[in-house]
């Protein structure tokens, strides 16, 4: 009993001495212009299209270096021009 009175103590406490006052006027300092919901826009389509952009860079990146690769292991399999005659 004295473990559960001391875990729900501090709640209760926490709870009798809030603020509400403090929450209620809140949106008073809240300036909504013009330019919030283009910065809201923004920032949705930065995340939003960040990981396609990423995916495509990444795509771009490993098949050059696949290509990059085969070439490299296609030569090196190709015996050169004296021992082939």
């Amino acid at each position: 009993m004295n473990k559960k009175l001391t875990k729900i103590m501090p709640m209760i406490w926490s709870a009798a001495f809030c603020a509400t006052a403090d929450a209620a006027d809140s949106y008073r300092y809240f300036h909504v212009t013009i330019d919030t919901p283009w910065a809201i826009f923004i920032f949705l389509l930065m995340i939003i299209l960040f990981p396609f952009v990423l995916s495509a860079v990444l795509y771009w990146y490993f098949i050059f270096k696949k290509h990059k690769e085969e070439k490299e292991s296609k030569a090196e399999a190709e015996p050169p021009i004296e021992e082939r005659q």
